[in-house]
């Protein structure tokens, strides 16, 4: 790789908190000190070959601010890169080699200290999003040592998130695992020393489900779940297998930042944090059915109270995150069933690893509620695996007529993709 710097020595930033915290990437004991600095071009927006790649291109923004917009080829597709060319990006692969350039028609001018996110595309096709790394990094107070797992695909929210946290605090070492060491992480997490671990539900549902053996040989301090809704199963199922580590949700996006984090062990969060505003914290209210948060992290352009775009439901004394509102609700016969819910009831059995709930079109009703699950491997003393009837009956004891699934197919594996989340 190319080792040089996009500006001038008098231009860079003031090393970041964290450069000689420890980085391991690819097999390599490195530190963020040691991470060559790329020559990249400004405004780039970088395609990572690897996740080494990517920590190069984040040390290089950190040191020397060149607008950033740090992804992988796979999350760009051609008319997104076209989209980037007309936007004045040059868009750059970064390998082993160096970087692979496209100039845009029209070069601009950069914008210094810029950083840009592209949302995973829940709603649609990815749009850019612009943060600082100061918007990026939410955790500011001490931290006791950790050494943090990163799973994440480079240039995503959570992957910034992991990345600033290692940036700018000492005593916050990284373990970088690559896509194709996924099903093996806690292997790698072991032999590095990982105490610390952030994932969507469904990376760790996909771990229980392949080893829960091997992640408890993990020695978990502190675990993180983020990215998708976020039920009582996964958190009671983690708190089984780690009795004192801390568990904490995040509820965090491209465009609010890192709005709500819960360490309490219960899905959702209080009531009563709804509508209190606190100087330098988000604040979190409930319209039509929907999270609204204003918030100090968010994106460029988008102050005041930013619709979330995710359908919550007040139950007692929580507020539950149920899932995207376009897809949460299904229309049945004219009664609204969350998908959500039904969904928490389903991975609420002790039998179901993960599960996927949608609407079907149906005569009569209009639409019926499917689902899709994966079960969790049979153990000594287990005396059947429920089938299609028994699961039904367990939604029906929990669940009115109208938003029982009327059909559930059993897959053999957790799908993913690579942003870890299964689409639910």
């Amino acid at each position: 790789m190319t080792v040089a710097t996009a500006r001038s020595a008098a231009s860079a930033h003031p090393e970041p908190a964290g450069v000689d915290n420890r980085v391991v990437v690819g097999g390599a004991a490195l530190t963020w000190r040691s991470l060559p600095t790329p020559t990249l071009p400004d405004p780039a927006a970088v395609l990572a070959h690897s996740a080494v790649h990517a920590l190069t291109a984040a040390r290089q923004h950190a040191v020397h601010g060149t607008e950033l917009l740090l992804s992988t080829a796979s999350r760009v597709d051609a008319a997104m890169r076209t989209e980037l060319l007309e936007a004045g990006f040059t868009v750059g692969v970064l390998d082993d080699d160096g970087v692979h350039l496209s100039a845009p028609a029209r070069p601009r001018a950069a914008e210094p200290g810029r950083l840009w996110l592209l949302t995973s595309g829940s709603t649609g096709r990815p749009k850019r999003v612009g943060h600082t790394l100061d918007t990026l990094t939410t955790v500011r107070a001490e931290q006791p040592d950790r050494t943090w797992l990163c799973p994440y695909a480079p240039g995503t929210y959570a992957w910034w998130q992991v990345v600033t946290l290692s940036l700018t605090q000492p005593g916050q070492h990284l373990v970088v695992v690559e896509p194709d060491e996924l099903d093996d992480w806690p292997t790698v997490a072991a032999a590095h020393g990982v105490d610390a671990a952030s994932g969507t539900p469904t990376f760790w549902r996909r771990t229980l489900y392949r080893d829960a053996a091997a992640l408890a040989r993990v020695p978990l301090r502190q675990i993180t779940l983020g990215g998708e809704p976020v039920d009582q199963a996964i958190l009671d199922q983690l708190r089984e297998v780690f009795p004192t580590a801390r568990i904490s949700w995040i509820y965090a996006s491209s465009e609010v930042g890192a709005s709500i984090v819960v360490h309490d062990g219960r899905a959702g969060f209080p009531v009563d944090w709804l509508d209190r505003e606190t100087p330098g914290r988000p604040t979190l209210s409930v319209r039509d059915d929907e999270l609204v948060v204003t918030s100090p992290y968010h994106g460029a352009g988008l102050a005041g109270p930013i619709r979330t775009g995710d359908r919550v439901q007040v139950l007692d004394d929580r507020v539950l995150i149920t899932g995207r509102l376009d897809s949460d609700e299904i229309n049945v016969g004219g009664s609204k069933v969350s998908a959500g819910v039904v969904r928490g009831v389903l991975t609420g059995h002790p039998a179901v690893a993960w599960a996927r709930v949608t609407g079907r079109r149906a005569p009569v009703l209009g639409r019926m509620v499917v689902a899709e699950v994966v079960l969790t491997p049979a153990g000594p003393g287990d005396t059947g695996v429920p089938d299609e009837g028994a699961l039904v009956r367990w939604c029906a004891d929990q669940l009115p007529e109208h938003a029982v699934p009327r059909r559930i197919r059993v897959l053999t594996e957790i799908p993913v993709k690579e942003t870890l989340k299964s689409d639910v």
